[in-house]
């Protein structure tokens, strides 16, 4: 399987401490950030996978911060949004692809039992439990209506991570070509999906990961948060 981390944005809304410093290197502990822990994960529970890590905002602090993955460079990150850090990333979108923003904290358990298990169909991550979330999913059952930042009701908050088979991977690379030559490179990769949905009759489900820890780190409250998964594990661990 291929991972694909998207990992190119300024974390704006956590500016000041983001200014010069990607959020994806926050530091869990005294030699662990977010990307290396997702990175490190990946590597241990999947080590056939193929990680690939779209970067932009000061992608050199990034690559000489982690090892042993493919670095692709979205020049104008300032100006575009991660549709357009997915489409340098388009040849990868041709077998099974699961897609990660860079920014998300998540138990072992949860990449183990979800992220890294292969798909039949494709899959959105949600968490039903959320009734304050950011990108939210609207569902009817398993199947997703809509995704939005704008849904006032909503099935779950989106959590990041979307799982393709390979025939959804190519369209997902096609609807995005598509988007981006019409100039539509200023949004949300997940926007290409909904757009899917409503023109093409794309079928895209939902997984509730409500019984797992996990959180997107867009505030200090989140990285405290983070810190909290991650030095649980490495209590549980050095207990076994």
């Amino acid at each position: 399987m291929v991972y694909l981390i998207l990992a190119a944005g300024t974390g704006s809304r956590l500016h000041p401490i983001t200014l010069k410093h990607p959020k994806t290197l926050f530091s869990l502990d005294s030699r662990t950030t977010i990307l290396k822990r997702m990175v490190s994960l990946i590597q241990k529970l999947d080590p056939q996978g193929e990680i690939v890590v779209i970067c932009g905002f000061q992608h050199r602090l990034l690559q000489e911060s982690v090892s042993g993955v493919t670095w692709i460079c979205n020049p104008f990150y300032e100006v575009t949004n991660s549709i357009a850090s997915l489409w340098f990333a388009r040849k990868y979108l041709n077998g099974e692809v699961t897609i990660l923003n860079g920014d998300i904290v998540m138990s072992e358990q949860l990449l183990r039992e979800i992220v890294t298990v292969p798909t039949s169909r494709p899959v959105v991550l949600m968490d039903s439990s959320v009734t304050n979330g950011d990108y939210n999913v609207q569902a009817d059952e398993d199947q997703v209506i809509v995704m939005s930042k704008q849904l006032t009701s909503y099935t779950g908050e989106y959590a990041g991570v979307t799982k393709l088979d390979p025939s959804s991977a190519a369209l997902l690379r096609d609807q995005i070509a598509e988007m981006v030559d019409d100039g539509r490179y200023t949004t949300w990769y997940e926007d290409a999906l909904v757009q899917m949905i409503f023109e093409r009759n794309f079928r895209l489900f939902t997984c509730d990961i409500s019984r797992y820890e996990w959180t997107e780190v867009d505030s200090v409250d989140d990285l405290m948060f983070a810190r909290r998964i991650h030095e649980k594990e490495n209590r549980n661990t050095s207990q076994n």
